[in-house]
């Protein structure tokens, strides 16, 4: 199991210039590689590998020493992004082909790099330090202990000049242990962020008005700056700052529900939405974004494991328009927050109505005949879910 830990990095003045020289130097690299791709394609007509791109790297360095002030392992690491590049052009390619809505596009070359990342060398730990070849010894937030193997190191510059290492770890798969906690369902949505099926409701930490007027004021001194000019540049690091502010801010809101949560529910299911398919609604798009749903599940996948706790993702077709008491299918307004049923006559709250389909979705039927012919795709692993009570379909 592959596990990430992400700490914030103090480098000094010297340090933060030869880091800003590193980057761009596999900026220089990368639009290199890319150009010299093309040409190696237009001649022989196959794609240059990433290990005859390695072999071109040694002999760039020689022609260019410049290039000897990157360790070897990040030079390496460049070319392998090249290298991705485009295989997911490719894979693109036949995906739109098989008449998948894609944008194929071709890569392209690189006006800034902000992160380097060191695959297996190049960078040692201490407990406060990190040690980076050809930059020296940066200091480090410690926040929490490393647990697992580590296998790589990234450092990365955000956009308001902020300096993060994430360091990835590969750790022990453990056995399964469920908390034998109740099931749930969760209707995610944008006037409450979650109903369960439990009838609690969550309610949506929604971006006030000060925030809204702040960043937009943010925004316009940016706009009335001359560009190119520092004052430009330093009004647009302000508004990155805020944007960061305000993103961290809900970002430890879904930690802190889906911790919760995965602590307190042995299985939970939720409706797998389309969301680039949902914020093409210019009515809901930014509230949408704002809410970040599938952050969220993102959130709950990964911590569902170690807590004892299997994470279902269902199709959402007829979730709403479902009776939860009856099965009775009808339609829905989107301004009608009760669901009165045509046929038994029950009234509940339309979201937790939904969280109730979800979870019986979920559990209930057997492979090929789910509620609404919908399949049941678990994130879990299978023998999880089946310790869990809950049906395995492929997908």
């Amino acid at each position: 199991m592959k596990t990430a830990y992400k700490y914030r990095v103090y480098p000094s003045k010297e340090q933060k210039e030869i880091l800003n020289r590193q980057m761009f130097l596999a900026k220089e690299l990368y639009n290199l590689l890319l150009e010299k791709s093309k040409a190696y394609h237009k001649e022989t007509g196959k794609t240059l590998t990433e290990y005859r791109m390695n072999i071109w790297i040694t002999q760039l360095k020689h022609e260019r020493p410049e290039f000897a002030e990157l360790h070897s392992q990040v030079l390496q690491n460049v070319s392998k992004r090249v290298s991705d590049a485009y295989r997911h052009f490719f894979r693109r390619c036949k995906e739109k082909k098989q008449g998948k809505k894609v944008k194929a596009g071709f890569p392209r070359y690189k006006k800034f790099v902000f992160s380097l990342t060191y695959p297996q060398l190049g960078f040692r730990l201490e407990k406060k330090r990190v040690e980076l070849s050809r930059i020296g010894r940066i200091n480090f937030v410690n926040h929490r202990e490393i647990e697992g193997k580590i296998k790589t190191l990234t450092i990365k510059e955000t956009k308001s000049q902020e300096l993060y290492i994430t360091i990835s770890v590969e750790k022990e798969d453990k056995p399964f242990v469920s908390n034998n906690k109740p099931k749930v369902g969760i209707d995610l949505g944008v006037n409450q962020y979650a109903a369960l099926s439990d009838n609690t409701i969550i309610q949506n930490a929604k971006i006030t008005k000060h925030q809204r007027n702040h960043a937009r004021v943010l925004q316009q001194n940016i706009s009335r700056k001359e560009k190119g000019s520092n004052n430009r540049r330093n009004a647009v690091i302000r508004f990155a700052k805020y944007s960061e502010h305000i993103a961290r801010i809900r970002q430890d809101r879904l930690h802190k529900i889906s911790h919760q949560l995965v602590n307190s529910y042995s299985l939970i299911a939720y409706e797998e939405l389309e969301i680039p398919n949902m914020v093409k609604s210019h009515r809901f798009a930014r509230s949408i974004g704002e809410c970040s749903w599938g952050r969220f599940t993102d959130y709950l996948q990964y911590k569902a494991e170690s807590a004892g706790c299997v994470v279902v993702g269902i199709n959402p077709r007829y979730t709403t328009m479902t009776c939860s008491n009856c099965g009775n299918v009808q339609k829905v307004s989107i301004l009608q927050r009760t669901f009165v049923c045509e046929k038994c006559g029950m009234r509940k709250d339309r979201d937790i109505n939904a969280s109730i389909n979800i979870l019986k979705r979920a559990t209930e039927g057997h492979s090929g005949s789910q509620a609404c012919g919908d399949d049941v795709r678990p994130s879990a692993r299978k023998a999880a879910a089946e310790e869990a009570g809950t049906i395995w379909v492929a997908s």
